[in-house]
Parts: C-alpha cells; sequence; structure tokens
C-alpha cells in the first residue's frame, strides 16, 4: 500500500480529514511538572486517551520539530516518543520538518524522519530541485511527502507567485510534482488562499492524477473553512488533510473546562462542520 491508498483508508477509519497539529508551548500547558520531556509527553498523551475514549478521531497528526526543538534535548525526546505513542494508537504521524538539502545531506534528513523518528510523512521544501527530494521518495517509497507549494503566510506570494514564463512560481512548482509522484508526493497548500489552492489541483489534474494537499491555515490563521472543503470535495476528498494546531491544542483557553476534554471536543466540532459542508 503507498501514502496515497493509506490516507483513503485512513478517511474511511475516522471519517475525517482533519490534522491535528502537535505544536507544544510550554507556558500554555496546564500541567504542574518541571520536566520538560514529561510535560509535554503528559499534554498530548492525555489529549490521546480522551481521543480514544470519546472516539473523537482526527485523521492524522502533525508535530512541528520546530516546538519541540527549541526546548532542546527533552523536547526532541518528548517528539521521538509521542510520535511512537499516537502511530501505536494507529494515528499517521506527518513530521513537520520542511527539509530541504542535497545529497548525503538530504539523505540524513530523511533517515533522521523515517528511521530514527518513524514518521508516516514529511513536509519538504522545493527549492533545491529534485535531487533534494530524491532521497527521500527512493528510499522510502511508502512514505509521504508534502512539499511546500503556495503557503499560507502573509509574504508567500513575495516569491511564490512570481512569474516564470507568465505562470506563477507555486504552479510550476506543482507541474514539477505531478512528474516526481511515486504516489507519496503531495503539495503544502494554505487554507488562507482558496484560489491558488485550486488552482493547484487544477494543475494536477492535468497530469492525471490527484495529488494529495496538506492545508494550514485554519482555525487561529483565518482560513475559510467552507471554501477549503468545497474546493476540495471536488478532487477525492479522501486525499487530503486540513490541519488545526492551536484552536485543537488549547482550546480551553477558550471553552474553559479540562484541556484534553476541550481539545476532543474542539475535534469534534470541526469535524462535524467539514462533514456538514460535504452533506454527509
Amino acid at each position: 500500500m503507498n501514502y496515497r491508498q493509506s490516507l483513503s483508508n485512513y478517511y474511511n477509519k475516522y471519517n475525517s480529514i482533519l490534522c491535528m497539529g502537535m505544536d507544544p508551548v510550554l507556558s500554555k500547558i496546564p500541567i504542574q511538572e518541571n520536566d520538560t520531556k514529561k510535560k509535554i509527553y503528559s499534554f498530548y498523551e492525555e489529549i490521546l486517551n480522551e481521543i480514544i475514549k470519546t472516539k473523537k478521531y482526527p485523521a492524522c497528526v502533525k508535530p512541528n520539530y520546530a516546538f519541540y526543538a527549541r526546548y532542546g534535548f527533552p523536547g526532541l525526546e518528548a517528539l521521538h516518543d509521542l510520535i511512537k505513542l499516537y502511530r501505536k494508537n494507529d494515528l499517521p504521524v506527518i513530521l513537520d520538518v520542511k527539509r530541504g538539502d542535497i545529497g548525503t545531506t538530504a539523505e540524513a534528513y530523511a533517515e533522521e524522519s523515517f528511521d530514527f523518528f518513524e514518521a508516516d510523512a514529511v513536509t519538504l521544501s522545493p527549492y533545491l530541485g529534485h535531487d533534494s527530494i530524491e532521497p527521500f521518495t527512493k528510499k522510502y517509497e511508502n512514505k509521504g511527502f508534502y512539499i511546500l507549494c503556495k503557503t499560507s503566510n502573509k509574504s508567500s506570494g513575495e516569491l511564490q507567485d512570481k512569474l516564470i514564463d507568465g505562470k506563477p512560481l507555486y504552479l510550476v512548482v506543482a507541474g514539477y510534482l505531478s512528474g516526481w509522484d511515486n504516489g507519496g508526493i503531495g503539495a503544502v497548500a494554505g487554507a488562507t488562499y482558496p484560489d491558488q489552492l485550486k488552482a493547484i489541483l487544477d494543475e494536477f489534474s492535468k497530469s492525471g492524477k490527484i495529488l494529495p494537499l496538506l492545508i494550514p491555515g485554519v482555525g487561529t490563521q483565518g482560513g475559510d473553512l467552507e471554501a477549503i472543503v468545497n474546493t476540495i470535495n471536488a478532487y477525492d476528498i479522501s486525499l487530503h488533510r486540513i490541519n488545526a494546531s492551536s484552536s485543537i491544542n488549547f482550546a480551553y483557553e477558550k471553552n474553559g473546562g479540562n484541556f484534553a476534554v476541550a481539545a476532543a471536543n474542539e475535534i469534534e466540532k470541526l469535524n462535524s462542520e467539514i462533514s456538514k459542508i460535504i452533506g454527509k
């Protein structure tokens, strides 16, 4: 089974296209614990326990490497152990590392992501071209590779919207991704740019296939959930994942109560909103 097939399987299993970002901020974790590793691990362990107990599942999770690495070895140890924990409980893990390098350096990054952390997918940068992507795709054929295409940040257009022979760079990248695809290639396309997201899917369809999208920017970044769901629903919705991080992780700040209960309730709320838009 390749990565694209696994996306459809998990969509059917959890009836969800939601990706729960896992971006720890120590000052926001309401657990009295001085040990950094234990504090981060316990926070996401309790959320997972609540997810399992209530069956309010996302389709996958996405820890952002930087949010752990900034806390040094204790943070990275927590990341390693949390990936193992979530995968053990059959929740796929997208490791958000945005790597981009060539040759043996790219090989080393690939081994870190898939051999050490044992992630199911990674985020990658295409700026160095295909030989920065191939060390991932060639050795790890059944994994997922989300390539930065049109990102959700405000200044993304400074480079990504530049015209190359009359075509914006993000669409040029999308065209290359179709050619690089091995069954696991996908793209990062921000929810804050729904028109460009649709253009990327249209570019993929020219090759006769739809590559999966990882869609950040829903929640605190203000992406239009309805517009995004309506767009991807026309392009095999089971393949795509909409990410929400802070709005789930720290839902208790807005809604009160136990943080794990609040997070699971936010997952259920987002799943319900998406299902209503789809018409399920």
